[in-house]
């Protein structure tokens, strides 16, 4: 069985389970799947007085399972990382250990969470939860997210870095 775990799966089946996500959390929990809202979470929880009504009428104490779902999913990570691979995967690739590798991974994290913010949530609540719900906006939204990355991939990315 360890075997079996060890290694990749087929996209078909991964897809079927990440997929599953979506219903399995409003059948057992009630809630709706995505991951930016741990982020306004965090917000909250280090400024609970802040001036910010993003972060002042946040409702803490029932999106805190947020935040259990997030380390649940890096956890799960490592876990799969070091007990199910051959060989454990770093945390970093070696092209991202230099100044130009932190300062794209800073500028990505900040166009990413921009985005995130200004889309009006993530590529997993839109593009599971938005367009399982049938949402317009969530399919418009994971358009462009597809629209951008390639963009950035296949286009002009490579100027820039």
């Amino acid at each position: 069985m360890l075997d079996v775990m060890a290694q990749p799966w087929p996209w078909w089946i991964s897809g079927i389970l990440i997929g599953l996500t979506v219903p399995l959390l409003y059948i057992l929990a009630g809630k709706a799947f995505g991951i930016s809202t741990s982020l306004q979470e965090i917000g909250a929880l280090c400024a609970p007085n802040s001036k910010l009504e993003y972060l002042r009428k946040f409702d803490r104490r029932s999106n805190l399972w947020t935040l259990v779902f997030v380390l649940g999913i890096v956890l799960g990570g490592m876990v799969a990382s070091r007990l199910l691979s051959n060989e454990p995967i770093s945390l970093l690739p070696p092209e991202f250990s230099s100044v130009a590798g932190a300062i794209q991974l800073l500028l990505g994290g900040f166009l990413v969470g921009f985005g995130t913010r200004y889309a009006g949530g993530c590529t997993s609540g839109h593009s599971l939860t938005g367009i399982s719900n049938l949402n317009l906006p969530s399919l418009v939204a994971t358009i462009f997210f597809f629209v951008g990355g390639l963009t950035v991939t296949w286009g002009f990315g490579h100027l820039l870095f």
